[in-house]
């Protein structure tokens, strides 16, 4: 069931968090007043696909959760959320509080973490995780433990004035894998052959297809030959989504993906006729 692979999923991945929300607050300063928790710095340069020109107004949204390992999915105060703009100079900036590592259940942890999206005209966008060194989940934990994530693993520098600061730089890419026609292709409602009450939803939003949560939804990276493939894991390792267009309107998905004890398991699902 599609619902006991995405639950297995959020236990072990990725970059992009069941916590996306749409539209957060155009801020640079995240600080929550009279919150607890250690202030930090993440700053960084948007760079072109040569990586050394400035990309000048580039979007990047940050969120996290707090120093209660809780991310606010629902208030209206968007707590540990917001979104600001590169500089003329490709600069951009959040002040914020130090996230922490969270219980996920069955004794593992998830390292912290913050949850960064960066869109830039031209250039695919980028949905990602930013990990602290000296983390003690880092290893043991499937997306940090990645080869992928080493340059994600950000070094915590202490100014003289006693804050904490991390730098994170990011060179844009041009290549737009999916094109957007192909992409409404994939959208829609998905049943399970085996079960009409097993559904999985997909939209399509910022060049990228996302599959629906609870919250908002969760963004599919594409690996290739219609494979698509949660951020930060790998088809090895899965679950990969894999789509066969059968006509202008019939799409059959076959999801695959490992259960919790340890097993192989692969879902149909049907769109349309």
């Amino acid at each position: 069931m599609v619902n006991d692979m995405l639950a297995i999923a959020r236990l072990h991945l990725t970059s992009w968090g069941p916590f996306y929300r749409p539209d957060s607050p155009v801020r640079s300063n995240l600080v929550v007043k009279g919150a607890p928790g250690e202030g930090i710095e993440l700053s960084g340069m948007i760079l072109h696909k040569d990586c050394m020109t400035p990309y000048k107004n580039a979007k990047i949204e940050l969120w996290h959760c707090s120093s209660e390992g809780v991310y606010d999915n629902t208030s209206a105060d968007f707590n540990y959320r917001g979104t600001t703009f590169s500089d003329g100079k490709g600069n951009y900036s959040f002040k914020t509080t130090l996230p922490v590592p969270y219980d996920i259940g069955g004794g593992s942890f998830r390292p912290a973490h913050f949850h960064v999206m960066i869109s830039a005209a031209g250039y695919m966008p980028l949905v990602t995780q930013l990990y602290f060194t000296g983390d003690p989940y880092l290893a043991g934990d499937e997306s940090s433990a990645s080869p992928t994530a080493a340059r994600r693993i950000l070094d915590v520098q202490t100014l003289r004035n006693g804050s904490k600061k991390v730098v994170y730089n990011v060179g844009m890419t041009d290549t737009l894998l999916v094109a957007p026609a192909a992409l409404d292709k994939l959208t829609g409602h998905f049943i399970n052959e085996k079960d009409a009450e097993d559904v999985i939803d997909f939209s399509a939003n910022n060049d990228m297809l996302w599959i629906k949560n609870e919250i908002y939804g969760q963004p599919l990276e594409y690996a290739s030959n219609n494979i698509f493939i949660f951020g930060g894991t790998s088809i090895e390792s899965g679950p990969t989504f894999v789509f066969d267009l059968q006509n202008a309107e019939a799409v059959i998905l076959k999801v695959t993906y490992t259960n919790s004890e340890g097993e192989k398991m692969t879902d149909i699902y049907k769109k349309g006729k």
